[in-house]
């Protein structure tokens, strides 16, 4: 008995600085938590008026958040509708929305089934595509191409702009780049007001055609992007920078015209 009492109080004594240890481990993993918590506490206002102004402040920044999608949406005025509202003109513009395997995602497949039709009803001569070509892997304008030539676009009518990396790039270089001053734009109903905007500011006289999408979690993820782009838009075409890649002029658009012609 005596053995047992002496091997457990040694172990006792053994295991008591690793209890320590292991207890302040665990306070200092709590300390910060601790220390945040009480900063939040004391920065909180603790009066009614304070509490009044936080308010205030709260929704200070929301208007300011949302104020540039709401200027995209007013540039674009009734300058927005479907296919079949769409006016004549002689050039439709895709943007590009991304590939799965080197395909078109089916919401950039859904722009282009729009063009597509434009283009059968007669509406446009030319679809202009305009889309992400930064890597040798990676290539939206010529999956863009195929898909159309797929659905009876012929070639020919087709032109690829390589350098579309934003929708701010893409208005101005189809209108510094190829020439373009009339079109009818094609995106989803979260890009178009921002892209028929962007253009207006590049001097297009742009009309965009709203793709209609099921509100699925893609399309919310679109239209939350929206607020954080409209800002950067907003700013694109107060200050008009020059696209990322400008280059020279090219005839592609004029040139397919000039076959179009009857």
């Amino acid at each position: 008995m005596r053995r047992a009492r002496e091997t457990s109080e040694v172990r006792a004594a053994l295991e008591a600085p690793v209890a320590s240890v292991a207890s302040e481990d665990s306070a200092k993993r709590q300390r910060p938590w601790l220390r945040l918590l009480r900063l939040s506490a004391l920065r909180l206002p603790r009066t009614r008026r304070g509490r009044r102004l936080a308010v205030q402040g709260l929704m200070a920044i929301c208007v300011l958040a949302l104020l540039p999608a709401t200027w995209m949406r007013v540039g674009a005025g009734d300058r927005v509708g479907t296919t079949a509202d769409a006016p004549a003109r002689e050039v439709a513009m895709v943007f590009g929305a991304g590939l799965w395997n080197g395909r078109p995602t089916p919401y950039l497949a859904h722009r282009l089934d729009a063009a597509a039709e434009l283009y059968r009803t007669g509406k446009v001569k030319v679809v202009l595509v305009t889309g992400d070509n930064s890597r040798v892997e990676y290539d939206e304008p010529d999956a863009m191409r195929t898909y159309l030539t797929e659905r009876g676009v012929p070639d020919g009518r087709i032109v690829s702009d390589y350098a579309g990396f934003d929708s701010w790039d893409s208005c101005v270089r189809a209108k510094k780049i190829f020439g373009v001053d009339r079109a009818v734009l094609v995106s989803q109903g979260f890009h178009i007001h921002r892209a028929t905007t962007l253009c207006r500011s590049a001097g297009i006289d742009a009309y965009g055609v709203a793709v209609d999408e099921p509100r699925d979690a893609t399309w919310y993820y679109g239209g939350t992007r929206e607020l954080a782009a409209s800002g950067k838009a907003a700013l694109d075409a107060l200050l008009r920078p020059d696209p990322r890649f400008l280059g020279p002029q090219e005839a592609g658009v004029t040139e397919a015209l000039a076959s179009a012609a009857p």
